[in-house]
């Protein structure tokens, strides 16, 4: 395994530490660090010597998500670049980061994330892209689950500061500033990209009556409509 990740399995405690081992690029998920990872999950998932996996990052930041030089404006190589047989290369493309996802979604060991400062994306819509490691099919999944299970548990409420806190309310405001904070989202929403919008609107709730793996291809097909689009050339430029 190269260097673009450094596994550690301590044998004495029974876990391994996988860390992102590209700092001078921000840990960001080039194909290289995405083969890499790739490997040691499906390993470190075989080996029953180790029962709990741990996952971070070198240097400043955790990761910053796809690597944009290997994207639209940047000077590297990499599958989410638009190129010959374009769409379906594209959605082709995505096999590599479904593998790390699905591997890190249904290895039955518990993993710990060791977030070391930032942990940033492309911020998607900024890109003009759709959401297409997932995102529609596990955000909404993660912000309340183990809240979820707490408050059947003990029959508890949940105050408002706590909700937004943990992402069931996208905002608070005062009642009288409620009409002005909609349609103020409302503006933001209407000067978007509007095929990205639309695909993310759709495959969230797509995605919550359906598998993860059948998720992430539709995803793929959604994203590579997206890569090939002029606003995601636009946004990219911006972006950079």
């Amino acid at each position: 395994m190269n260097s673009s990740l450094i596994r550690d399995v301590n044998r004495d405690h029974g876990f391994a530490n996988l860390t992102l081992n590209q700092s001078d690029r921000l840990n960001s998920l080039s194909n290289d660090l995405l083969e890499s990872l790739a490997e040691a999950i499906e390993s470190v998932s075989e080996d029953d010597s180790i029962r709990a996996v741990i996952i971070t990052g070198s240097g400043r930041v955790f990761c910053t998500g796809a690597d944009t030089d290997e994207m639209t404006g940047g000077e590297g190589e990499g599958p989410h670049k638009p190129g010959p047989g374009c769409s379906e290369t594209l959605r082709r493309g995505f096999k590599l980061v479904q593998k790390v996802i699905l591997g890190i979604y249904e290895m039955g060991k518990p993993i710990i994330s060791a977030i070391n400062r930032s942990a940033v994306g492309a911020r998607y819509i900024h890109a003009g892209l759709f959401p297409g490691y997932g995102g529609t099919w596990l955000y909404p999944r993660l912000p309340g689950s183990g809240k979820a299970a707490e408050l059947m548990s003990t029959g508890s409420f949940m105050e408002v500061d706590e909700a937004k806190d943990l992402g069931f309310l996208n905002d608070v405001v005062p009642e009288e500033e409620l009409l002005d904070a909609a349609e103020k989202m409302a503006r933001r929403l209407t000067v978007g990209p509007p095929i990205a919008i639309r695909l993310a609107k759709t495959m969230v709730w797509r995605g919550m009556s359906t598998d993860l793996e059948t998720s992430l291809e539709m995803a793929a097909a959604a994203e590579a409509i997206t890569l090939s689009s002029s606003d995601h050339a636009e946004g990219m430029s911006a972006l950079r």
